[in-house]
């Protein structure tokens, strides 16, 4: 996966003080890159966010949260052409017609399966044929 130069440094400051969060983020991170030798990632100042031709999925640490949301987690952003039917699915809004942003929590590394995964993988497809 291509990286910016200062990308560890970034990582650390943007995990600060939540090292299950980066452990978190490390297992996806390493998920992404076998799947994604090309995409590219960005450390930005309130989320991360990976690209292909286009941001295809994003990774935060919500300042606020639901009250029935778990302390420590991974808000994990994709983008699809449809909306998912999955109770695993937190939040899902149509910001433009066909054009659905789906928020998964992960707070655990188990969470990060196959299934996540292709979610992510069609939202880098989708990405991929937007102009």
């Amino acid at each position: 996966m291509d990286l910016p130069a200062h990308y560890s440094q970034d990582l650390l400051f943007f995990f600060d003080g939540k090292d299950r969060e980066l452990s978190l983020y490390e297992t996806l991170f390493d998920r992404l890159e076998a799947a994604l030798p090309l995409a590219s990632v960005k450390v930005q100042k309130s989320q991360i966010s990976f690209y292909g031709r286009h941001l295809f999925a994003a990774v935060s640490l919500p300042g606020r949260r639901k009250k029935d949301w778990p302390e420590q987690f991974l808000l994990v952003t994709f983008g699809l052409a449809r909306k998912l039917d999955s109770p695993r699915i937190a939040v899902a809004v149509e910001p433009y017609p066909n054009r659905w942003t789906h928020h998964v929590i992960v707070e655990r590394a188990e969470q990060i399966d196959q299934q996540l995964l292709d979610w992510i993988m069609e939202a880098y497809d989708f990405s991929q044929s937007k102009r």
